[in-house]
């Protein structure tokens, strides 16, 4: 062994000899159980940074766990490689996307295998890779085979300058989250998957993924929003038109004092046409379209709207009732109508007394006077209580009166009970380049014909021009010119590509089987590795991704191509890397670079230190502190092997005979040693408390320390404490337990070890130390037997001279014994 730790020497060796022998590669025919560990792939953006080097940080150490724990594991990694950056990139440097792409996932390609994360490379993909976007358009004709994707027009957020559609999601306060243009509305013909076919089943199957985080099944939930409540028709007085609204309060129905519709609603327009109100009405419409739904939807946005001029008639009561628009109302949500009860509801509340529109109290307290129904209202009150002002229905509480209003819509056909989600369809076309092509086609006499999947894939074409505004490829006449697949006349291809969430929809299931060039993956291959057993990523990814990625998943299933019903079993969000408390990130300058620490210091103290600082789930403070810490520890660890290695090479004989014959001291390191592989597997195998487990590794290292300064310390249990710290640590730091390992004469890698088992023989304790106090403060600690009552132990106590010293003069009132523990005699 060499005498000073070289990191970088130790760590290109081992690298190189990894991916040479493919050491992690998985084996698809294995009489192993199977474990499947999946970090979220990265966007090859360059570099990785922190946040990068956390992630697959976390999922090396769990994988190589259950390597050693006898799992055949699936690690695989790839590149979620499409997207506008990369297009932007294109722009800006006059580079092609797929040229910038490619340099990038080879840089960061280098960058993850010098941090030694242990990734089966033969399984590596690329979603801008004709091999597998050739199965993402694969992906996108069965859905429309089996009924699940359609082409609409509709009102969608633009982006003048990337020239493009964006979800609600890259709206930042009314702008373009990449490039700060402000964001106006477009009506586009686009593509959709029917992802609400599945709002319910999706919601139900949450209840089945208990290893995910509640937080995140709340946010799904909430983002999927079902609601139960009863759809009305409000006729337009002088019209026969109606205005349908949803409502789950039918009870307060009674009071309400106005009716708002978005202002995109169709009626809209017919409604002020030719009058005093169109006007100003259609400029107020036009200032909507530039204003994203999240912000219009904001509770801190304040509420604007506008009288109409026309009126509706409430169903229940025959009263005419104002029409406004309002901000607030979106067409694409519910039946883009709304009924306003400002007095039992905070957000009408704030609109009538905005606008000065009547407040009337329909459902007041049980065992509140009568008389509180007329007075004036100060607040919303939405809790339940009894009916008043609501005709036949007073007197009745409000959970009562609501079905049997709700029966009444029904009866009279002015109504019908609904149950509505907040989850819209998938909007998955995009106006860029850098994407999948959607592979469809439009002729003359056949319409819009799919292309027929031996036709597959569509290719990007290379000849497109950039320009600002434009689709890039419509500009490629080659690539839009083309023939019908049915009557063989001229067509034009689908100039859309899809949303890049459409890629990352499903790549966990080619992992399973990427080579194949028939199928995305052979039904043998993808129901032997699914579903994924553990998934970490970030918490930003909650709702698109993962509600993407399930529903495609449970219609895969439905089609047969595959047994699971959801594609993660297990979800950990790990926290961000921050510095001086806020994330890092080039824009504010506080980012420290993974190559940076890795030259200075050695990838395993780069891992060992971003596990060390924080529990996974939690944000992780950066410390130049705390990683100089992990690099001394590491020495530690090097120096402790060093000085035993030689004398450990010639050890022989019967362990179990010198472990039977142990004095206390030699018992004690055993037990500290077993204890802490019982706590070590339980932290990476249960509770993913990385940051304990290192911990008492450090612990154990220092417990060896002090023992082998022993003048009866036995080199075999030396061996087994030192060993053990080597197999421990293994997942966390690979580099330098290979080498130490090799250094203690083994010849097979240390990540082929079998996990250590804990010797319970060796846990048990001959004698415990037990505290004295006298009047609760410390004044001696004593050895005493492991199995001694508490009787004996308050008899030994009473006999110690240190007893008599600290009681002299005074009288024993009480003597309190915790055996193992502790002992406090109160005096007087």
């Amino acid at each position: 062994m060499q005498e000073k730790y070289s990191f970088a020497e130790i760590e290109s060796k081992w690298q190189k000899k990894w991916v040479e022998e493919k050491a992690y590669k998985a084996e698809d025919h294995s009489g192993k159980p199977k474990f499947y560990a999946l970090a979220m792939f990265p966007y090859p953006s360059g570099n990785l940074h922190m946040g990068h080097v956390r992630n697959y940080s976390i999922v090396d150490v769990i994988a190589r766990f259950k390597r050693m724990q006898g799992f055949n594991v699936l690690h695989p990694i790839g590149w979620d490689s499409f997207g506008l950056p990369a297009e932007n990139a294109a722009i800006k440097h006059q580079t092609p996307p797929a040229e910038w792409t490619w340099k990038n996932i080879a840089n960061m390609k280098r960058q993850l295998q010098e941090m030694g994360i242990s990734y089966d490379w033969d399984r590596e993909v690329a979603t801008c890779h004709p091999d597998y976007y050739k199965f993402t358009q694969w992906m996108f004709l069965e859905f429309y085979k089996q009924g699940l994707v359609y082409k609409k027009k509709a009102a969608v957020n633009w982006c003048p300058s990337c020239a493009t559609v964006l979800a609600n999601e890259q709206v930042v306060d009314g702008a373009c989250e990449r490039c700060d243009t402000p964001v106006t509305k477009k009506d586009l013909e686009q593509w959709f998957f029917k992802i609400t076919d599945y709002a319910q089943v999706l919601l139900d199957d949450l209840d089945k993924l208990p290893g995910w985080p509640e937080k995140v099944k709340t946010m799904q939930r909430n983002w999927i929003g079902r609601s139960e409540g009863t759809e009305v028709d409000f006729t337009v007085e002088n019209r026969t038109d109606k205005i349908r609204v949803y409502t789950t309060r039918v009870d307060t129905i009674f009071g309400v004092s106005y009716v708002v519709l978005a202002p995109e609603h169709p009626l809209v327009k017919e409604l002020v046409a030719g009058t005093e109100y169109e006007k100003e009405v259609n400029a107020f419409i036009d200032k909507m379209k530039g204003l994203n739904e999240i912000a219009r939807t904001s509770n801190e946005t304040e509420k604007e709207g506008l009288f109409t001029g026309a009126y509706c008639i409430n169903p229940y009561s025959g009263k005419k009732v104002p029409i406004w628009i309002a901000n607030y109302v979106l067409f694409e949500y519910g039946t883009g109508a709304v009924m306003g009860v400002p007095a039992h509801d905070e957000r009408d509340f704030e609109f009538a007394t905005k606008y000065q529109l009547p407040i009337r109290t329909v459902i007041i307290p049980e065992g509140m006077s009568l008389e509180a129904k007329d007075e004036p209202v100060k607040e919303a009150n939405h809790d339940d209580g009894v009916m008043v002002n609501s005709g036949e229905y007073d007197g009745l509480t409000n959970r009562d009166a609501l079905g049997k209003m709700r029966d009444k819509a029904e009866r009279d056909g002015f109504g019908e009970h609904k149950v509505n989600f907040r989850l819209r369809d998938w909007l998955i076309s995009r106006q860029r380049y850098w994407g999948a092509p959607i592979p469809m086609v439009y002729c003359e006499h056949c319409g819009i014909v799919p292309v027929p999947q031996d036709q597959l894939p569509v290719m990007l074409p290379d000849d497109v021009v950039f320009k600002a505004g434009e689709n890039p490829l419509a500009t490629s006449e080659r690539f839009k010119e083309t023939t019908c697949p049915t009557c063989g006349g001229k067509a034009q291809r689908e100039t859309d590509t899809m949303d890049t969430f459409m890629c990352s929809s499903w790549y966990y299931l080619r992992y399973t089987d990427p080579r194949n060039n028939t199928l995305p993956f052979s039904k043998e291959a993808v129901d032997q590795w699914m579903n994924v057993d553990q998934y970490v990523g970030g918490v930003e990814h909650a709702i698109l991704h993962l509600l993407y990625s399930r529903f495609v998943t449970k219609a895969l299933r439905d089609f047969g191509y595959l047994k699971v019903d959801e594609p993660f079993e297990n979800l950990l969000t790990q926290g961000m890397v921050c510095l001086d408390g806020s994330k890092m990130s080039k824009s504010k300058g506080n980012v420290v670079s993974p190559e940076e620490i890795i030259g200075k210091y050695g990838a395993d103290t780069a891992r060992l230190f971003i596990l060390f600082a924080a529990p996974p789930e939690r944000d992780l403070e950066w410390s130049d502190q705390g990683v100089e810490g992990c690099y001394r520890f590491l020495n530690r660890v090097w120096r402790l092997v060093g000085q035993f290695a030689e004398s450990a090479q010639q050890l022989t004989g019967n362990h179990d005979q010198v472990f039977a014959e142990l004095d206390s001291a030699a018992k004690e390191m055993r037990r500290q040693t077993h204890l802490t592989i019982q706590k070590v597997t339980a932290d990476i195998g249960i509770r993913f408390n990385f940051n304990t487990a290192v911990s008492s590794i450090m612990e154990l290292v220092n417990a060896l320390y002090l023992y082998k300064e022993q003048a009866t310390a036995k080199s075999e249990v030396e061996r087994e404490a030192l060993e053990s710290i080597l197999i421990l640590l293994a997942p966390f730091a690979p580099h330098i337990t290979e080498e130490l390992w090799t250094g203690l004469g083994h010849k097979e890698s240390i990540h082929q070890q079998p996990w250590p088992q804990v010797d319970e023989a060796a846990l048990v304790q001959d004698e415990v130390t037990v505290v004295l106090q006298v009047n609760g403060k410390l004044r001696d600690r004593i050895q005493v037997s492991a199995e001694i009552s508490a009787q004996e132990l308050e008899q030994h106590i009473r006999n110690l001279p240190k007893l008599q010293e600290w009681t002299q003069g005074k009288t024993i009132v009480k003597v309190i014994t915790v055996p193992g523990k502790l002992v406090n005699v109160v005096v007087k």
